[in-house]
């Protein structure tokens, strides 16, 4: 039995008698229904048809699409839905996770930087508040991964930095504020990522960490985000040894599954040991990481059997959802888990007052919420108080045109902006443009197309330039196995050759860590995002109308000695 008085749902009687009698008057096939949390991704009418004419989903999540568009979806849904759906987005950074107008307030790196509580108050607020003017109910949000290894290829800005302590006390901020708004928390991703080098969309990856030590670093985040009342927690694709072999001694290396698949980590470590009692969604079940542990007919159904109660996407819908409806036909998921895992979803529903009846939406109101000035003023405070000088020179800051009138402009970012789900937006341009403005004059440099003995004239460089500026815009993103800087050819031509001799700025628009590749530039910069407010105050610090006031959340230095030369 399931006590839905009781945290995080503290649902009232009435509420309760909702539950019952909904999961009462249910067939199999609609509960099994209620198991899927489909991807809308453009929002477009076919996609609504084809996924309502198989099944009718218990919850689904938006990917980024204009605001007038998200609503008519919800109004949409809400109109072919019997029971109301749970929907979601990657509130991660700020509205800007559901619609395209969305203000993004700061990455988790960048709001952690600000070494400020308040910023990440402040940005759930205005996830919270832009994702409900469209409609949603539910944030995919706070990621409570630890950026621990620095080579990890998904984890990087997307959280709260390296500190435990500092990821534990800002997740549950975020927590705290996005459920006061309305919506429901989803923790993520249990176990957690971060410790790996590996990338879950494309294997099986690893949290490698003994029990204690995870019990004092991810399990104090969790614990956290669990007791300020989280609804939901997302479970990855991510194995636990440890702690897989502590609940089920003599377990053998082969049957240790990622957590979407672990009886250990749902239903031991998450409710027994951490004693959550909410909804856990699976992550998206379309990754690699979960497709190589197991054959998808026998996966789909085991990861409800042992313990999941939503599961995310799917590779064919009508094909995932006859491996359910196979499953609970053949016994692998009870009736009683069956019925334990539509609880759940219903309860969240109702702890959210969607049993009250659909969201009353308007496109007028809802354009003077998203993107509305006071989201736009906490995006440029954030801006302010993380870019992060993490190390200098004495003396080459600030940069004027007085001291510095003309720049080597060194650009470090893919030709078209990147791929992927976390593509990094082209920004490099702008920066050059806003340089410009303010009076400098900017050469881009560019190789020679041939090799040794035919370079340009070393004085030729070095007596005609003022500054050197590096500028790096890339991101860490899905399917991408490593971000490091790629030097041009011939030879690295542009990888440092003039800093001995010019007064040399390396800036990083989004990774941090970029100081393995650039060990011995001696003025370097961390600003976390590359929207237009980090710029413009990346513009204000460097010519020294405003101080650097961030504080590096992550060891920028890579471990690397010789970077703090």
């Amino acid at each position: 039995m399931i006590d839905l008085a009781a945290k995080p749902f503290y649902l009232k009687p009435e509420d309760i008698e909702w539950v019952n009698t909904t999961l009462a008057g249910m067939t199999t096939e609609e509960k099994a229904g209620q198991l899927f949390c489909v991807l809308f991704k453009e929002c477009k009418p076919e996609e609504f048809e084809y996924v309502f004419n198989i099944l009718k989903p218990g919850g689904c999540m938006y990917r980024v699409v204009p605001t007038e568009r998200a609503i008519a979806a919800t109004q949409n849904i809400y109109s072919r839905s019997k029971v109301p759906l749970l929907i979601a987005a990657n509130l991660e950074k700020g509205g800007n996770g559901i619609v395209n107008e969305g203000t993004l307030v700061g990455a988790p790196m960048e709001i952690a930087a600000t070494d400020d509580i308040g910023m990440a108050t402040k940005m759930a607020h205005a996830c919270a508040a832009e994702a409900s003017a469209v409609g949603a109910n539910w944030a995919f949000a706070p990621i409570i991964d630890i950026d621990t290894n620095y080579r990890n290829p998904i984890t990087n800005t997307r959280t709260f930095g390296s500190d435990p302590e500092r990821v534990r006390r800002m997740g549950r901020a975020y927590v705290e504020e996005v459920q006061k708004m309305g919506l429901a928390a989803s923790i993520k991703h249990f176990p957690g990522d971060g410790q790996d080098e590996r990338d879950q969309h494309l294997v099986t990856s690893i949290n490698s960490m003994d029990c204690d030590p995870w019990m004092n670093t991810y399990g104090a985040a969790y614990k956290a985000g669990i007791e300020a009342g989280a609804l939901t927690a997302m479970v990855g694709h991510i194995m636990q040894p440890a702690w897989t072999r502590r609940l089920n001694p003599g377990i053998k290396d082969e049957d240790i599954m990622p957590g979407t698949l672990s009886r250990e980590m749902m239903q031991g470590l998450l409710r027994g040991e951490l004693g959550f009692n909410g909804l856990i969604c699976t992550d998206a079940t379309t990754m690699a990481g979960y497709t190589l542990a197991m054959s998808r007919r026998r996966a789909v159904p085991e990861s409800i059997a042992r313990g999941a109660d939503m599961f995310l996407f799917a590779r064919n819908l009508e094909e995932d959802y006859g491996f359910m409806l196979q499953g609970i036909k053949d016994g692998i998921i009870t009736p009683e888990r069956l019925d334990e895992a539509v609880t759940r979803i219903l309860a969240t529903k109702a702890a959210l007052g969607l049993n009250r009846g659909a969201p009353e939406l308007d496109v007028e109101k809802a354009k003077t919420i998203v993107g509305c000035a006071k989201h736009q003023q906490w995006a440029e405070e954030c801006a302010d108080k993380a870019i992060t000088l993490v190390k200098e020179q004495p003396g080459v800051l600030p940069i004027t045109p007085e001291r510095y009138k003309k720049i080597l402009f060194y650009t470090i970012e893919p030709a078209a902006g990147g791929e992927g789900n976390y593509k990094v937006a082209p920004a490099c341009a702008k920066l050059r443009a806003m340089l410009e403005k303010e009076g400098f004059e900017i050469d881009d440099f560019v190789p020679q197309p041939y090799g040794e003995g035919f370079t340009t004239k070393y004085e030729e460089v070095v007596n005609n330039y003022d500054l050197i500026l590096y500028v790096a815009n890339l991101s860490t993103k899905s399917n991408q196995t490593v971000v490091r800087i790629e030097w041009k050819q011939p030879m690295g031509a542009d990888c440092g050759h003039y800093m001995n001799d010019i007064p040399t700025v390396f800036v990083s628009l989004e990774n941090p860590y970029h100081l393995q590749d650039f060990p011995r530039v001696k003025t370097y910069i961390n600003c976390y995002s590359n929207n237009d407010h980090c710029l413009h105050q990346l513009i204000e610090k460097l010519t020294g109308r405003s101080t650097f006031k961030g504080h590096s959340p992550v060891d920028a230095f890579c471990g690397k000695w010789d970077a703090h030369l």
